[in-house]
């Protein structure tokens, strides 16, 4: 049974932010590349740090991750404390490559950005007060349902009920870069046509952007954090029954001229 880490103190927050500042100012004199290098190493730190807020929630909903409650599941965020949904207090919510949420409280656009590299929000009207926004999404075939089907249509039985008890942990997406606060792919889904395409119904495309020089950060189930290829998305295991040989993965059968010119020269998988 794979078994959760405890929850970061303050004291190891004051550890790894003291580290970020000087990976940074290391990184920073040997020019753009080694900025992106740190970003990512910023990144991934905070993905560490939100497993460790994770597991207080799903310890104590007997395994199960956030949900608001079983009649407005889909809006996780919602069960969330104050203290960790408040975006402008709770900076772990952006990665340092889209730190800038594409609107604010009222809808005007903030951002100049492509939306790749823009954080999703500000939203208040999912949350209530205090307004959240974000770099990163959670993959919603965790969020408890009663019956019934997710969002993609997949069954709730194919989600992940007991995020304590989940086989090969070290596949199944947790919290990934992402442009909006939840996702549903399906192996079906194809990469967006735009490198810059603002999010859609189409769970992939939601986090399937070139944020790390073609990779996205991503926490898995086991606690786990790593660079995953853009094109590697789709041999993960969202839910239960995803097909990780699916049609556009190699041993499906993908070939070169299926993907879109933005994503064609990374890594095939």
């Amino acid at each position: 049974m794979m078994r959760l880490q405890n929850r970061l103190g303050m004291g190891d927050s004051v550890v790894i932010l003291v580290c970020m500042v000087l990976v940074i100012m290391a990184l920073g004199a040997v020019g753009q590349s080694g900025r992106r290098r740190a970003k990512q190493f910023v990144c991934q730190a905070n993905l560490r740090q939100w497993f460790g807020i994770f597991q207080g929630y799903i310890d104590q909903n007997g395994g199960k991750f956030i949900s608001a409650s079983p009649f407005d599941p889909y809006y996780w965020v919602r069960g969330l404390k104050d203290e960790d949904r408040d975006w402008k207090r709770q900076r772990l919510w952006f990665c340092p490559e889209a730190d800038v949420p594409a609107t604010d409280e009222t809808g005007k656009p903030w951002s100049s950005k492509p939306s790749v590299f823009a954080a999703w929000g500000v939203y208040t009207i999912y949350s209530g007060p205090p307004s959240v926004a974000g770099s990163y999404g959670a993959n919603g075939y965790m969020i408890p349902l009663f019956g019934g089907k997710y969002e993609s249509g997949v069954y709730a039985s194919q989600g992940w009920s007991d995020l304590r008890t989940v086989s090969n942990a070290s596949t199944v997406p947790m919290f990934v870069d992402a442009l909006r606060l939840d996702m549903w792919p399906l192996e079906t889904n194809p990469p967006a046509s735009d490198e810059f395409a603002i999010w859609t119904s189409n769970g992939m495309a939601r986090c399937c952007i070139n944020r790390h020089d073609g990779a996205v950060c991503c926490l898995f189930v086991d606690g786990s954090v790593r660079k995953v290829g853009l094109k590697e998305l789709w041999t993960l295991k969202w839910h239960k029954s995803f097909n990780t040989a699916g049609p556009w993965t190699q041993a499906g059968g993908v070939g070169p001229e299926c993907w879109p010119e933005w994503i064609m020269p990374f890594k095939d998988y």
